[in-house]
This record gives structure tokens, sequence and C-alpha cells, in this order.
């Protein structure tokens, strides 16, 4: 399970770093039409859908090596049990607003796709697609925070290091 996991971070993670790749080619695309005197329609809602997939696909995969602000001032200080009672209730309260989330993210492309919402600009996008990036990431950011929730939980201890590695 461990190694399913892992695997799944990554591949969201190279998700991610693919849809950055092809944001920087969006740009480009849209500098170079505009010096041919083209037009790229669209250009603009294309680089906002791929700046959110490579945001949301890189949650859980930038959690996972340690990536994310926490709150390290209070949790070096503490040892032990207390240490160790204050991640579980911030991996606690993480985990269920990020559920809270994705089931809403998720909720957001039902709808969409049912109502047939199109995207306002020029490209009259199928809403539902680009959403389905944020709906994904925020479901496997879920199952990356309730994964050590859990394994703090079973004394297994944090994967995340203080210096942010994993362990």
């Amino acid at each position: 399970m461990r190694r399913v996991l892992d695997g799944l971070y990554t591949v969201c993670g190279v998700i991610g770093a693919c849809a950055l790749l092809v944001l920087l080619l969006v740009i480009l695309a849209q500098i170079f039409a505009r010096w041919a005197g083209l037009t790229f329609p669209g250009s603009t809602d294309y680089a906002g859908y791929f700046m959110a997939a490579s945001s949301f696909f890189a949650l859980a995969y930038a959690l996972n090596h340690g990536a994310h602000i926490r709150v390290n001032l209070l949790l070096t200080r503490l040892e032990g049990r207390a240490r160790r009672l204050a991640e579980l209730w911030c991996l606690a309260i993480g985990s269920f607003l990020a559920w809270y989330f994705a089931f809403y993210a998720v909720k957001a492309v039902r709808v969409s796709y049912l109502i047939n919402d199109v995207s306002q600009g020029q490209d009259a996008t199928p809403i539902w697609i680009p959403q389905l990036s944020m709906a994904i990431g925020t479901v496997v950011f879920a199952i990356a925070l309730t994964d050590h929730l859990l394994r703090i939980a079973l004394g297994r201890g944090s994967r995340i290091g203080d210096t942010g590695t994993v362990e």
C-alpha cells in the first residue's frame, strides 16, 4: 500500500510539473503569436487552466516532500507525546478540511457536467474539464493528509521531516 500511495503522489507531482511546462508553452505561443501579428484566442484561459492544474496536482507531492508551510516553530519545541498530539490535531483538522474541499470540488465538476456549463472566454471550454484537475488534486491531497494522520496515529511516525525532507 505504501508503494501505491507514494506512486500516486509522485504521478500527481509529475502531472503538475507537466501542466507547468504546458503553461510555459501556452505563454510562449501567445508571445510568438503577438510578435507575428496573429491571435491566439483563449490563450489566457488555457494559461489559467494549466496554472490551476499544476497547483492542485502538486499538492500531495509537495506535502509528502515537506514543501508545505507547517507550524514548525511550535512543533520543534515539543517533544514526545505532546508533539505527537499536536501533529495529530493539525493533521486531523487538515484532513477534515481537505476532504470537505474535495467533496465540493467533485460536486462542482458533476454539476458543471450536468448543466453543460462552458467557460465565458473565447475558448468556450466545457468548464468541467479544467475543474477535473482541481477535483483530482484535492482528493489526492486529502488522501495524503489522511495517510500522514494514520501513520502518526498508528505510531509509525511522520514521514515529513522538520527540514522538509521525507524521513
